[in-house]
């Protein structure tokens, strides 16, 4: 299968966007024209002011292109990371809505569904999610319905969760435009072994013992997804029990035997995990982060915090600050 008519894909970046999220598009997008003998794929780098623009890993890349300038695009993809903004909100928000009412499809990857969704362009439809910065997405966007699937399309929205989904996206463009046999030699090109598509969530890292082959009981996991709903209104041991049809000591001993804790420890640790995303990917004061993990006061949420990470929210916040590429731009971005 070829067609003629090139798919022509701007790739918005920000100050701090994450380049391996912009590599693993271009990258087999490039191939695929390769294999194909045709230019099937063409691409342009845009940012709200044309100009140099350096990525979280200190490599700057020449954006040719502003915002306000392009007219002719099939996809726009937002780089970013979380906290990244325009500088002129009311008029980049403006030029994106002006792409989307003209036909361009409209996508984010990683951090860069941040602003994309406060243009407001998301409302009413899912968002893949990268899962580490999940905790300040929902918290800033609650009506929003995030995902923790590695990619989503929701009409003429394409999200994915990091630099693989990137890559996995790349592959689904190619095969519907140059078909499976070229998509499949661009995976084989790079040792791309697994092809993901919509439908298959991320892979999040939990605490367990290595007898547990990477994947939790189903009491365990269904237990962990209980917490996970309940991570600003915690819930108890026996509330858990209640809804699996089981006691609280049988809790017990299938997460001891699963991830060598209690499940108590290993509730406590989801929070304090999503207390630093918060920390690190959000403006929110220590108090309201305090509430949103379930504490009714910052003092034990913050004993909590060091004991977890070794260093005070407010500590962790200014040594972050430190590795800042523009002055509010987090690190790390994925």
């Amino acid at each position: 299968m070829t067609t003629n008519k090139k798919m022509r894909i701007g790739f918005l970046i920000f100050p701090g966007f994450p380049m391996a999220c912009l590599t693993s598009m271009i990258e087999p997008l490039r191939a695929a024209n390769e294999i194909a003998g045709q230019v099937a794929f063409e691409w342009q780098l845009i940012a709200e002011q044309a100009g140099r623009v350096t990525s979280s890993a200190d490599v700057a890349f020449d954006a040719e292109h502003a915002l306000a300038d392009v007219r002719e695009i099939d996809v726009l993809f937002c780089l970013s990371a979380p906290t990244a903004c325009f500088s002129d909100t009311k008029r980049g928000h403006a030029m994106m809505r002006t792409l989307a009412r003209h036909g361009t499809i409209l996508g984010a990857i990683s951090g860069g569904v941040f602003p994309l969704a406060r243009s407001g362009l998301m409302d009413g439809r899912q968002v893949s999610v990268h899962w580490c910065y999940e905790a300040a997405f929902r918290a800033e966007f609650p009506k929003l319905k995030a995902s923790g699937d590695v990619i989503v399309t929701d009409g003429r929205r394409y999200t994915v969760a990091g630099a693989a989904a990137a890559f996995d996206l790349a592959l689904q463009l190619v095969e519907d435009r140059l078909g499976r046999d070229v998509s499949h030699e661009v995976a084989c090109w790079f040792q791309h072994p697994l092809v993901r598509g919509e439908g298959v969530q991320q892979r999040v890292p939990v605490a367990q013992m290595p007898e547990t082959g990477g994947q939790l009981p189903e009491l365990v996991a269904r237990a962990v997804e209980i917490f996970a709903m309940r991570l600003s209104d915690p819930v108890s041991i026996a509330e858990i029990a209640a809804q699996t049809g089981v006691t609280p000591r049988q809790i017990e001993r299938a997460f001891k035997k699963a991830t060598g804790q209690s499940p108590t420890h290993y509730y406590r640790a989801m929070r304090m995990k999503a207390a630093r995303q918060l920390v690190m990917y959000s403006k929110d004061p220590i108090g309201e982060i305090a509430l949103a993990v379930g504490y009714g006061s910052a003092a034990p949420m913050i004993a909590h915090y060091k004991a977890a990470h070794g260093i005070t929210p407010k500590e962790d916040r200014a040594r972050i600050n430190q590795f800042r590429v523009d002055g509010n731009i987090p690190v790390p971005s994925v």
